[in-house]
């Protein structure tokens, strides 16, 4: 990432905050155009839920990116960005009212449909609106990935998504419907997934419910596979940009599109985790019985996927002279919670009170996620181009 560079022009900035590196993500960014660009049917919605930073969003509107949101507020923040509504894909399990009534205002490209009855309410939204929506259904593949438990989607027990047997009565109960127009089907099995097998299932998957539909004259306009492309933790400097041509090779190789077909993606976390940092400062070094503590002004509220998911984070010290003796710590936060610990038994250089860490990979679900728990200021954000 290069931030040992900046560490400098972080003088004064009040702690913790977040560091944005544009370079690397536009480097991510060109290597995810790269690889579609071999396919004039391939399309990438940005997943808003994984950073929603202006400057960030912004950097990935240039790029030609379209988006999938999640919420009502989401819409509105990628609009303030500069997107285009008609390449917004409004996904969610729970879509409030004033949400699917704002995605028709905008005209959005598409509602992904994750049951029965949020399809009535939408096309009842859309006949009170004078609108038609455009739908896909969000159907669970029973497919299960090589991931955390939190953030598997695509199993049976999971509650995202329409159950296999019944997308075929879902599809014809739309057809039937005024004032929706169903284009195509929508999957997502789960997130930080680096194993391609999981991705070849899913496509084998698809291929078998498309089989399915055709043999009953049902033809589909797209094919949306969601996201769930992993980023390696352990290396990031080493490895900053995530396996972008693996990725859509599977795709290539197993999926089988039908002619006038578009395939869309919806990657998050691949898109931005390696170019976002959270900097904090050491208020303490604590020596304890068994354990010696760094302790830092940043806590869970700040960055949860530790305490949510048992996430690693490499943790640097951007501060300590890399000739200086190594010495082992817990890197802890001020919360009064056992669980705001972002890391233990790590090695670093000799640690000091106002020593500056840089937790890297953090730019996804990371500033996102924070909150004001213990009454807690949130983190502000800022990118290389603002320092």
């Amino acid at each position: 990432m290069g931030i040992e560079m900046n560490v400098e022009r972080f003088a004064g900035i009040r702690t913790p905050f977040y560091y944005y590196d544009t370079n690397i993500l536009r480097q991510t960014l060109d290597a995810i155009n790269k690889e579609t660009k071999k396919h004039d049917n391939y399309f990438v919605h940005y997943a808003v839920k994984a950073n929603a930073n202006l400057k960030v969003l912004k950097v990935i509107n240039e790029a030609g990116l379209g988006i999938d949101c999640v919420s009502g507020g989401e819409i509105e923040q990628v609009l303030k960005a500069g997107f285009p509504a008609n390449k917004i894909v409004f996904a969610g399990v729970g879509k409030s009212d004033w949400e699917i009534e704002l995605g028709l205002d905008k005209d959005i490209f598409c509602f992904n449909v994750e049951s029965i009855p949020e399809l009535e309410v939408i096309n009842e939204i859309a006949e009170r609106k004078g609108k038609m929506a455009t739908i896909c259904f969000r159907i669970n593949p029973n497919v299960g990935a090589h991931t955390h438990a939190h953030i598997t989607t695509g199993l049976a027990e999971n509650k995202f998504g329409i159950a296999m047997e019944d997308m075929e009565k879902v599809i014809r109960l739309a057809q039937g419907m005024k004032n929706v127009q169903f284009k195509g089907l929508h999957f997502h099995i789960g997130s930080q997934i680096l194993e391609m097998d999981d991705f070849i299932a899913l496509a084998h998957r698809v291929n078998e419910l498309q089989d399915r539909l055709e043999a009953q004259g049902i033809r589909i306009d797209i094919i949306n596979v969601g996201g769930g492309l992993g980023v390696d933790y352990n290396d990031p400097q080493g490895n900053p940009i995530p396996n972008f041509k693996d990725y859509f090779a599977v795709y290539e190789q197993h999926l089988k599109v039908r002619p006038g077909q578009t395939v869309h993606f919806e990657l998050g976390r691949a898109v931005v985790a390696q170019c976002g940092a959270l900097i904090t400062k050491v208020n303490y070094v604590k020596q304890g019985s068994v354990k010696q503590f760094a302790i830092v002004d940043a806590g869970f509220t700040d960055l949860i996927r530790p305490a949510l998911y048992d996430a690693h984070h490499k943790i640097i010290n951007l501060t300590a002279n890399a000739t200086q003796n190594v010495e082992q710590y817990d890197v802890v936060g001020p919360i009064c919670e056992s669980s705001d610990t972002f890391d233990k038994d790590i090695q670093l250089p000799t640690t000091h009170r106002g020593d500056l860490l840089a937790l890297l990979s953090a730019g996804a679900y990371g500033e996102i996620m924070a909150s004001s728990y213990n009454c807690r200021r949130l983190p502000d954000g800022y990118t290389n181009e603002d320092l």
